[in-house]
């Protein structure tokens, strides 16, 4: 495997780091199933694209104002959420995944489906990133962002009234928690990181098409947040490593490969619901109970 490879595979494992972290906001902390994350990811790319590449804006004014216009639109389409659940929030979720792939396909603004080409190189403080170290290092460090977001938001009262709707919605409304806000502000923020990652994404390949941001897409992304561990931190960092990975692990066995990737996510959440390292799964007990044991060692030792 070549080093230019290897950073490639590195740097697309950064952006999906960073899909599932946002992704795991809205699903994971706030318990709202969402499959239409790709079109998130495909509005920030098609932001950030036609301000670069056809009005000629600087980089960090396209990446700012995909995140905010991705955060904006996010927040419009989180108002099916208020009068649906479950699964037919899955459904609508899907629609709009549909919907939005549809419009960058047939209106002719979008570049229809010939999408969008000749889309310059980032620059930041006149350092060209044109992938390679530079650009996995920008990737990491949004991917780090997006961590530390999710990080707070676990630790303030937020995370607590996505964490009580989640669990239970009218209790959560009895408790003074407005369920319909919280999850407005939910679909804006998980939509908002989604979009910034759109604008990494698009400016590294060089061209966005509707294909690349189509409901499997979307399929991908909540596998890596249930394949880690939905809810937690390191379960979405976890399953976007991994399933970015074992692919490309299982190229020596060629198209059987995806067989296997299949087969390997079935049996995942038939006797890992929780996911590789959610809060009650057999791993994680097993790294707790190792954990405990190695910190009462260290504490007789130092005795």
């Amino acid at each position: 495997m070549s080093s230019g490879y290897l950073l490639t595979i590195l740097i697309f494992t950064a952006m999906y780091i960073s899909l599932a972290l946002s992704l795991n906001i809205l699903t994971g902390f706030a318990g709202q199933v969402s499959l239409g994350h790709a079109a998130f990811l495909g509005i920030g790319a098609y932001t950030s694209a036609i301000l670069t590449a056809r009005y000629e804006y600087p980089f960090w004014l396209a990446f700012l104002a995909a995140i905010i216009i991705t955060g904006i639109i996010g927040t419009f389409l989180g108002l099916p959420s208020l009068r649906v659940r479950h699964d037919f929030l899955v459904l609508a979720t899907m629609g709009i995944n549909f919907v939005v792939v549809s419009i960058f396909k047939y209106v002719d603004f979008f570049g229809g489906a010939m999408g969008l080409v000749n889309i310059p190189a980032p620059t930041l403080f006149g350092i060209t990133f044109r992938g390679g170290v530079p650009y996995l290092l920008l990737t990491a460090g949004y991917a780090a962002f997006t961590l530390l977001i999710c990080w707070y938001l676990s630790k303030t009262w937020s995370g607590l009234a996505f964490q009580t709707i989640r669990n239970d919605e009218d209790a959560a409304a009895s408790l003074g928690v407005n369920p319909a806000r919280y999850k407005i502000y939910a679909f804006g923020i998980s939509a908002a990181l989604a979009g910034g990652v759109g604008s990494l994404y698009a400016h590294f390949l060089g061209s966005v098409f509707p294909d690349n941001f189509v409901f499997v897409e979307s399929i991908g992304i909540m596998s890596m947040v249930i394949f880690g561990g939905i809810g937690t931190l390191r379960g979405p960092i976890i399953g976007a490593i991994l399933l970015r990975l074992i692919p490309e692990w299982l190229r020596f066995i060629q198209d059987y490969r995806f067989t296997f990737y299949g087969a390997l996510l079935v049996l995942m959440m038939l006797f890992q619901p929780m996911g590789l390292l959610g809060n009650e799964s057999w791993l994680w007990r097993q790294l707790t109970r190792l954990f405990r044991a190695t910190s009462k060692v260290k504490e007789e030792v130092q005795g």
